[in-house]
């Protein structure tokens, strides 16, 4: 009986000190995260000072808040309640109310008709407005037609029959010269006309000779005449 008793209490004995040793452990533990706890919550409260200055300056510089408020939703502590669910006196009050809101739908559409028939009038207003303006534009047209100037020989033409005309070469500016003062309706530049002379040479219309830094320009084919060909009498 004895030696029950003896390993009996070496057993307890074991038993508490492993517990006290799990008390200690436990302790320390408590402390620990107790400090870190204390630190995270310095940090959240350094985060929440921050996030407050961050919304003034925000709110202060006119920017949208847009980010603030999904912040706020997103965060665990604005957790949004769930809807309670609709009684059977709720689904009633609802079953009750259809009538009334039919009711009111001949209305609606009696409006949607009212405006479908402004909209169609408006439309054929600017349908008739539409095909009235190319009728009254028409006469006007006619009228630029009938009086608008015949077209006249080419550039080209006047050229080669002004140089076809001439004893002697020509410089570009003595053809402009001239030409201006025989068809002064027209407006000649002396650049159009050297780039034009220039184009007879190319296609051997036209001779061109230097004389120093002048340049002088002559026909070799007879000049076509620039007036309308003369019908041929008619032969019986």
């Amino acid at each position: 009986m004895s030696d029950i008793k003896t390993e009996t209490a070496g057993v307890q004995a074991q038993y508490a000190a492993q517990v006290a040793a799990d008390l200690e452990t436990n302790r320390k533990e408590q402390e620990r995260v107790g400090v870190d706890v204390a630190a995270l919550q310095e940090q959240l409260q350094a985060l929440e000072s921050d996030h407050a200055v961050l919304l003034s300056m925000q709110q202060a510089l006119g920017s949208p808040a847009a980010p603030a408020a999904a912040a706020k939703k997103a965060s665990p502590r604005n957790k949004a309640v769930p809807a309670p669910r609709a009684s059977a006196n709720n689904s009633s009050a609802a079953r009750t109310k259809k009538p009334t809101a039919t009711k009111t739908k001949p209305t609606a559409k009696g409006k949607d008709k009212t405006q479908d028939k402004a909209e169609n009038k408006a439309q054929e207003k600017v349908q008739a407005t539409a095909q009235d303006k190319p009728a009254k534009s028409a006469p006007k047209a006619a009228a630029k037609k009938a009086t608008a100037p015949a077209a006249g020989p080419s550039l080209v033409e006047l050229i080669h029959s002004h140089l076809g005309q001439q004893s002697e070469p020509r410089s570009a500016a003595e053809i402009t010269t001239a030409l201006t003062q025989a068809r002064p309706e027209r407006t000649i530049k002396t650049t159009v006309v050297r780039t034009t002379v220039e184009g007879l040479v190319a296609k051997g219309r036209a001779h061109r000779t230097k004389q120093g830094s002048s340049v002088f320009y002559t026909t070799t084919a007879p000049a076509e005449s620039a007036a309308a060909p003369q019908p041929e009498p008619a032969t019986s």
